[in-house]
């Protein structure tokens, strides 16, 4: 009988974990499993599903992820993180929920939808290199991320890790970093104020002739609204004369070289 052959593929396994989980359940335990458990239904789960991940294993304090994009792993533990500080920005100290976060890029073993091998070890060792609400990678996520996203990181250098032979390059993504916004998903665009007075756009007058010794004639009517407009009470005024000229030079430069 011929042995059957293991699954294999390239993923990206991200491993977040919850610090201080013990001490969070020995002070409350119904109070921490609420809160986790929200977390989780109104921030964390969304926010897999939009950046296309699977959760493959939960355990009381955390969970491992498999991503197909390195990009889409990284951007959802930035979100996650900045969504729970957020959260967690009303709490005392001793209340707030804070992730751990470790991503690697590896070959995995896949078995009835669970995963193993070096490239979720590697994850999981990472994670324990993170500080509270901090991102820990491997050189191999570095590597693909590049300059895709808006985030820095910072070289800790090379660690060994409990179970992996080869020391493990690891880097952190720095604070304050933010992964691009789709602008049809950007909600914190606030529309400009409106003027309290009312106000009257004039553009500059195209020269229809062909002759470019009629440019000024153009011009000189475009400048004559501008400052008839200036008569009317209650209107908001007209950029001054200087500013507009430069601006109707650059034009007519622009249209005849």
């Amino acid at each position: 009988m011929a042995e059957e052959r293991v699954e294999r593929r390239l993923a990206a396994i991200l491993c977040a974990d919850v610090v201080g989980y013990s001490r969070l359940m020995g002070a409350d335990e119904e109070k921490t499993l609420a809160v986790l458990k929200g977390h989780r239904r109104e921030l964390i789960d969304p926010l897999i599903d939009q950046h296309r991940g699977r959760i493959f294993k939960t355990t009381g304090d955390g969970m491992l992820i498999e991503f197909a994009s390195v990009v889409d792993a990284v951007r959802c533990a930035v979100v996650v993180q900045q969504g729970m500080e957020d959260r967690n920005a009303n709490l005392p100290d001793s209340e707030r929920i804070r992730f751990r976060v470790g991503i690697n890029l590896g070959d995995v073993m896949v078995d009835e939808g669970d995963m193993f091998g070096d490239g979720v070890n590697v994850a999981a060792r990472i994670e324990a290199l993170a500080a509270p609400g901090e991102i820990c990678v491997s050189a191999s996520v570095r590597e693909q991320v590049g300059e895709k996203l808006p985030i820095r990181f910072a070289d800790l250098g090379q660690h060994g890790v409990k179970n992996i032979a080869r020391p493990v390059r690891v880097y952190r993504v720095e604070k304050g970093a933010e992964p691009p916004i789709d602008p049809a998903d950007d909600t914190t665009k606030v529309p400009l104020p409106l003027p309290d007075k009312p106000s009257i756009a004039v553009l500059p007058s195209q020269n229809m002739s062909g002759d470019p010794e009629q440019e000024y004639f153009a011009d000189g009517m475009v400048e004559e609204i501008i400052f008839s407009n200036r008569h009317f009470s209650g209107v908001l005024d007209p950029p001054p004369l200087p500013e507009f000229q430069r601006f109707t030079r650059l034009i007519l430069a622009h249209r005849h070289p």
